[in-house]
C-alpha cells in the first residue's frame, strides 16, 4: 500500500480521505489556499503545504504547482477528490508521467466520458440506452436550432464538458431557445471553460437514479447497487439514499448491467458513477458518468458495510476488486442531505461568514457526520458554501426518514444563513415519504418547502417565551452566587418589586417581525400576555434540548435550545422557528433603500450588464448577472422606472453590498 498520499482537494472530501488514510497508516499530505490557512482539513493532515491564492485558478486548480508539492513532499499518489482536477485529463497523465499514482480512472477513460458529447456517442456504439437528441461536433447557431427542431420541445441543453447542474437549461419552445443557448453556453464557460452544448429531448417528470461501479487494473468491472437522487434544485441534488424507492429487482439488475456495460467500455479503473434519467414508465437512459468519487458515496458506503475511498487506494496500488459482484450484499436503508450555508428563503442565496455556533448530532451507527469545518471556521466566498453531509441509516427507509428528522432537528447553525429549516420540511414531505418525487417536483413546488413570513402560533410564541425567562432566571441565579447575600430579592430574576407584581417583557424577533410578550411569575411558573392571547404556565423545564410545561392544564414537550441571543423550537409539525433576542424597550426600523438601488447581494464577478442610464424598465426586468459561489444569479429591477446609473461592468469583481444599479427617484 501507499506510504504517502497527497490530497489535492479542501474542505469535506480532503478530510475523509485523510480519515481513511489515517486508518491504514498511510502519511497524509495537504495543499491548501490562501483562504484555508485554517482549515480543518490542514489541521487533519500530517502535514500541509501552501499553493497560491483563495480563488481556485489560483490555487486548487494549478496542476503544476501541485504536483511539484507531491516531488517535494514525497508523495507515491495523489487523491483528486472531486470537483477541482477530479475529471482533469491533462491533470491525470501529468501524474502519470512525474511517476506518481492518479487516484482515479486512466486519462483515456476521462476523455472518454469528460464530454457529454462524446460519451453518447460511445454508448450508442455499446447498446447502452440514450435519450433521443443532438451531440455532434457542429456547434453553430444555425445547425443548433435546427437540431433543436428534429429533437423537438421541450428539450434540455447541457453543458457537453458539464456536470453539478452548470450549463443546463430546459426550452419548452423554439423562441425561448436563443437566449437558453447563450446562458447555458457562458454558464459553461466560465465552469468548464468550454462551451460546447449537447441537445436532449426533456423526459417530463423524470428520476435521476445513478450506479456506483469499481473497475480495476485486472479487467474486473462491478456496480455497487443504485443511488436515487430525483430530489433536486436547479438541477442540483438535495436528498439522496438507497436503495431507490422506485426499482424493482428486474430494473436493479437491467440498470446495474448496463452501468457495467458503459465502464466496461471505456475499460474503466477506479470509482465511477453511471447516471441515468428514468421515465415515469421504468424506461431508462445513459445520461452521463462521472470518472470520480460522487459527493453521496457515503449512503452507499452505509448499506454495504464498505469504504470506498479505500477501495480506491488499493485499486490505484494495483490490487484486485475486493468482492465480486454475487458478493454484494446490502442492508438497510441509507439517505444523505448536504447542509449549505444559503439562505432558501432568498432563492437559495449563498452565503458566508463565521460558524458563530455549528451544532450537530453525535455519531452513532444510524448517524453518520462528514463535516469540513467546526464551530469558529469561516464559509468563504470562494469556494462551495457546504458546511457538512449529513448521513442517516436504519433497517428500512420509513426509520431512516425518522432517524433524519430527529438528526436534523438536532441541528443548529448560527452565523449564515442555512438551509436546516427547508431540509425539515422536505424530509417530512408526502412526495418524499411516499417515494413519489421527480427531478423538477422542488422547482415546481419549491413554497412547499419554504416557512415563509408566517406569524409563529401563540403556543410556539410562548414556548419560545418560556425559555427564555429560564435562561433569564438561570443566568442570574449563577451571578448571584457570587454576591455577598445571592438571597436579597435584588438577585431574583423575577422583576420583583416593592408594593405590586413583578412584569417583565420578552421581546423576540423572527423573520423581522418583532413580538412583544408580558410575563409575570418565576421558576417555571407563569402567566402570559400578547395581543389577544393569553396563557397559564406550569411546571416548565428546559433540560438543554427540549421544553416541558403545562399550557392552561395542558402538558405538552417542544424540541427547544435556547442561549442570551437566541431560542429555536420545533412545533408540533417538527417546523423550526428560530426566533432572535431582542431589547425589550429599544426597537428602531431599518431605513431601507426603497426600489431606488440595486445592490451586490454578496461578493461575485459581473457577467453581463443588461441595461444603462437612461433605460426604461419593468419591474422584474433583468438588469445584471452576477457569478457568485459557483453559481449565477439574475439581479433584476425591484421597480418599474427609469435607470439612473450603472456602476458595474461585464468581468468586474463586486464586493457585497455595493451599489450596482441607480434609479431615478
Amino acid at each position: 500500500m501507499f506510504e504517502r498520499v497527497l490530497i489535492a482537494n479542501r474542505g469535506e472530501i480532503a478530510c475523509r480521505v485523510i480519515r481513511t488514510c489515517r486508518r491504514l497508516g498511510i502519511h497524509t499530505i495537504a495543499v491548501y489556499s490562501g483562504a484555508d490557512a485554517n482549515a480543518q482539513h490542514v489541521r487533519l493532515a500530517d502535514e500541509a503545504w501552501p499553493i497560491g491564492g483563495p480563488r481556485p485558478t489560483e490555487s486548487y486548480l494549478r496542476g503544476d504547482v501541485i504536483l511539484e508539492v507531491a516531488r517535494k513532499s514525497g508523495a507515491q499518489a495523489i487523491h483528486p477528490g472531486y470537483g477541482f482536477l477530479s475529471e482533469n485529463t491533462a491533470f491525470a497523465r501529468a501524474c502519470t508521467d512525474a511517476g506518481i499514482a492518479f487516484i482515479g480512472p486512466r486519462p483515456a477513460s476521462i476523455d472518454a466520458m469528460g464530454s457529454k458529447a462524446a460519451a453518447k456517442a460511445l454508448m450508442e456504439k455499446h447498446s447502452v440506452p440514450l435519450v433521443p437528441g443532438y451531440h455532434g461536433d457542429d456547434q453553430s447557431d444555425d445547425v443548433l436550432r435546427e437540431q433543436a427542431r428534429r429533437t423537438g420541445f421541450p428539450l434540455m441543453i447541457k453543458a457537453a464538458a458539464g456536470g453539478g447542474g452548470k450549463g443546463m437549461r430546459i426550452v419548452r419552445n423554439e423562441n425561448e431557445f436563443a437566449d437558453a443557448l447563450a446562458s447555458a453556453q457562458r454558464e459553461a464557460a466560465s465552469a468548464f471553460g468550454d462551451t460546447r452544448v449537447i441537445l436532449e429531448r426533456y423526459v417530463e417528470h423524470p428520476r435521476h437514479i445513478e450506479f456506483q461501479v469499481f473497475g480495476d487494473t485486472h479487467g474486473n468491472v462491478i456496480h455497487l447497487n443504485e443511488r436515487e437522487c430525483s430530489a433536486q434544485r436547479r438541477y442540483q441534488k438535495v436528498l439522496e439514499e438507497t436503495p431507490s424507492p422506485f426499482l424493482d429487482d428486474a430494473r436493479r439488475a437491467a440498470m446495474g448491467a448496463a452501468a457495467v456495460a458503459a465502464a466496461k467500455a471505456v475499460d474503466y479503473v477506479g470509482a465511477g458513477t453511471v447516471e441515468f434519467i428514468v421515465a415515469q414508465d421504468g424506461e431508462f437512459f445513459f445520461m452521463e458518468m462521472n470518472t470520480r468519487l460522487q459527493v453521496e458515496h457515503p449512503v452507499t458506503e452505509e448499506t454495504l458495510g464498505l469504504d470506498l475511498v479505500e477501495w480506491q487506494l488499493r485499486i490505484a496500488f494495483g490490487e484486485p476488486l475486493p468482492l465480486a459482484q454475487d458478493a454484494v450484499h446490502a442492508r438497510g436503508h441509507a439517505i444523505e442531505v448536504r447542509l449549505y450555508s444559503e439562505d432558501p428563503e432568498q432563492n437559495f442565496l449563498p452565503g458566508s461568514g463565521k460558524l458563530l455556533k455549528l451544532r450537530l448530532p453525535a455519531p452513532s451507527r444510524h448517524v453518520r457526520i462528514d463535516g469540513g469545518v467546526i464551530e469558529g471556521d469561516t464559509v468563504t466566498i470562494f469556494y462551495d458554501p457546504m458546511i457538512a453531509k449529513l448521513i442517516v441509516w436504519d433497517v428500512d427507509r420509513p426509520q431512516a426518514l425518522q432517524r433524519l428528522r430527529d438528526a436534523l432537528m438536532a441541528c443548529e447553525i448560527v452565523g449564515p444563513k442555512s438551509n436546516i429549516a427547508f431540509l425539515e420540511r422536505l424530509a417530512r414531505h408526502p412526495v418524499v415519504v411516499e417515494g413519489r418525487i421527480d427531478t423538477g417536483y422542488l422547482d415546481r413546488h419549491l413554497d412547499e418547502f419554504l416557512a415563509g413570513q408566517a406569524t409563529p402560533a401563540d403556543r410556539v410564541l410562548f414556548a419560545a417565551t418560556v425559555a427564555a425567562l429560564l435562561h433569564e432566571e438561570r443566568a442570574v441565579v449563577a451571578g448571584a452566587q457570587d454576591r455577598a447575600d445571592p438571597h436579597s430579592p435584588w438577585s431574583r430574576a423575577d422583576a420583583w418589586r416593592v408594593g405590586h407584581a413583578g412584569k417583565r417583557i420578552v421581546a423576540l424577533s423572527l423573520h423581522g417581525q418583532r413580538f412583544e410578550v408580558e410575563a409575570h411569575g418565576h421558576d417555571g411558573d407563569y402567566h402570559l400576555h400578547h395581543g389577544e392571547a393569553t396563557t397559564e404556565v406550569r411546571g416548565a423545564r428546559h433540560d438543554g434540548a427540549s421544553l416541558s410545561a403545562r399550557f392552561d392544564g395542558e402538558s405538552q414537550r417542544l424540541p427547544l435550545t435556547a442561549d442570551a441571543a437566541r431560542v429555536t423550537v420545533h412545533d408540533a409539525l417538527g417546523h423550526r422557528h428560530a426566533f432572535e433576542r431582542a431589547a425589550a424597550f429599544a426597537w428602531a426600523a431599518k431605513e431601507g433603500a426603497g426600489g431606488n438601488q440595486i445592490v451586490a447581494p454578496m461578493p461575485g464577478r459581473i457577467v453581463l450588464v443588461k441595461a444603462k442610464p437612461g433605460d426604461t424598465v419593468q419591474e422584474g426586468q433583468e438588469l445584471l448577472v452576477m457569478e457568485a459561489m459557483k453559481m449565477e444569479l439574475a439581479l433584476k429591477a425591484p421597480r418599474a422606472g427609469a435607470i439612473e446609473s450603472v456602476s458595474a461592468a461585464q468581468g468586474e469583481f463586486v464586493e457585497a453590498d455595493a451599489i450596482l444599479v441607480r434609479f431615478v427617484p
